[in-house]
């Protein structure tokens, strides 16, 4: 009698491993948030173009990023979530290595595009650990994951300055590209391919929708205070994002196998978790806008500190810091207490940080413990919000899912920008040549942030604590069959 060969079954990576190589990844690509930013004030000469044009360097990566991450999840659970992120992070070096050849603005934002498409690779990696680890372990593993979101972005700021100041600014872009071929290698040793597949045929149509309604959306939020808030450009570019959504969600609810499942999205658990990271994602951006400001201000404002970039950069990368060292500390809360405890307690903890930024301001050591306090708030939020969506939608819907999480954060983090903006840009003072922000207008970026920290308790405290079993309608065993 002759036997069949045995099936080969994929060597799960050792778990410490699997989170190491993860949050590498998710900090190489949460530094394209911050990469450019010390090169500011220099872009309209660098690529000889006006400042209103050099905007687009940091927006066009946003809203890439924005638009990638529903639609990164989607391809994931339908293709397979490593051979995405694999895709992700070739992306980002493709677009890493453009950029460092240019000084064209066309190429540049090309580049900053693809780096941008990269960000798909956080709600990616947080669905690999769901899929690989053992359950005892995915708790602390997707809290490390979601914490890189703030960390990249927290340590990205200082390394960016003390490159840009110390050699030619292409170099910026030639250590990203090095930083994603080590990912790639990593990503390609360590980790098989993930099993659970969902066989679907992909929603292309639902895919270009849901990107025509984010980019008419996200657009002249983030474009806003250069177009004017009442222009017919930014009021059209609103209309048009809600006539698109609304036929987009029409599209959704009709479509055999849809991009976003809404009927699921609408479950409480996943909805309210959606919009508190909205509001988690506001609080977050405030600190990254405002902070770095109030530090680098001049001494002659009264309230300023006088902070080179570097130094205000190397000031706030503690913030980021505590994020990732909370990511233990946030899992056994999860555990003890589940995550929408983890989520009140962020909000609360955000919440205090800015109470703190609004009354201590005078010395550097005072700005660092508040944005410390903020971002252990935001650490224990991200850590929480994953974990809530996974525990309300099926296993194979999990890419989907994170990603349109992730996509609610940088609803978020465009909208904070957008305000914060508009603040700082209308509250100013004439110290010498330049126009400066006055100190009452940062106190009200920090109420601002305050109330979104509020918003985010609220509506955590309307997530359902416990949930209904969660039917998977599609499932893969990774086990080979028995007989």
């Amino acid at each position: 009698m002759t036997q069949s060969p045995p099936v080969k079954v994929p060597k799960s990576p050792s778990p410490r491993l699997a989170i190491v190589v993860l949050a590498f990844v998710g900090i190489v690509v949460s530094l394209m948030q911050t990469l450019v930013v010390p090169l500011i004030p220099q872009l309209p000469l660098l690529l000889n173009t006006t400042s209103a044009d050099a905007s687009w360097i940091i927006t066009a990566t946003l809203l890439a990023g924005a638009v990638i991450t529903p639609i990164a999840g989607r391809l994931g659970d339908i293709f397979g979530k490593r051979r995405m992120l694999m895709f992700s992070l070739i992306s980002l070096v493709v677009g890493s290595v453009l950029c460092a050849l240019t000084d064209s603005m066309g190429l540049m934002l090309v580049g900053r595009v693809l780096q941008g498409l990269a960000m798909g690779a956080i709600p990616l990696g947080i669905s690999i650990l769901r899929d690989e680890l053992p359950r005892e372990k995915i708790g602390g593993a997707v809290a490390t994951m979601s914490a890189t979101m703030g960390v990249g972005g927290a340590i990205g700021l200082p390394v960016a300055a003390v490159i840009a100041q110390s050699a030619d600014w292409h170099a910026l872009f030639w250590a990203s590209a090095g930083l994603g071929i080590i990912a790639i290698v990593m990503v390609f040793v360590v980790l098989p391919e993930s099993t659970m597949r969902t066989p679907a045929r992909f929603d292309g149509v639902g895919a270009a929708g849901l990107a025509a309604g984010l980019m008419a959306l996200l657009l002249p939020i983030t474009k806003g205070a250069d177009w004017g808030w009442s222009s017919l450009l930014t009021l059209g570019f609103f209309g048009a994002s809600v006539v698109i959504l609304v036929l987009w969600g029409v599209f959704e609810l009709r479509v055999k196998e849809p991009l976003v499942d809404l009927r699921v999205s609408a479950r409480p658990r996943v909805l309210f978790t959606n919009l508190a990271s909205i509001a988690v994602g506001f609080a977050m951006y405030a600190m990254t806008l405002s902070f770095p400001q109030l530090l680098m201000a001049p001494s002659s404002t009264g309230y300023g500190l006088g902070l080179s970039m570097v130094q205000a950069g190397l000031a706030l990368a503690p913030g980021g810091i505590v994020m990732m060292a909370l990511s233990p500390v946030s899992a056994r809360i999860t555990t003890w207490r589940g995550p929408k405890t983890t989520l009140l307690i962020g909000g609360v903890v955000i919440g205090a940080g800015y109470v703190l930024a609004f009354f201590l301001t005078t010395n550097v050591w005072q700005v660092v413990t508040a944005s410390m306090v903020i971002g252990a708030g935001i650490g224990l939020s991200y850590a929480a919000m994953p974990a809530l969506i996974m525990s309300a939608v099926p296993q194979t819907e999990t890419g989907a899912a994170n990603g349109l999480n992730s996509l609610m954060r940088a609803v978020g983090t465009s909208t904070s920008a957008a305000v914060m903006g508009v603040i700082l840009a209308n509250m100013t003072m004439t110290v010498g040549d330049l126009a400066v922000p006055t100190m009452e207008g940062f106190q009200l970026t920090f109420v601002a942030a305050a109330g979104a920290a509020a918003a985010a308790i609220v509506l955590a405290s309307l997530i359902p604590r416990h949930r209904k079993a969660v039917p998977v309608n599609v499932h893969v065993s990774s086990e080979p069959a028995r007989v």
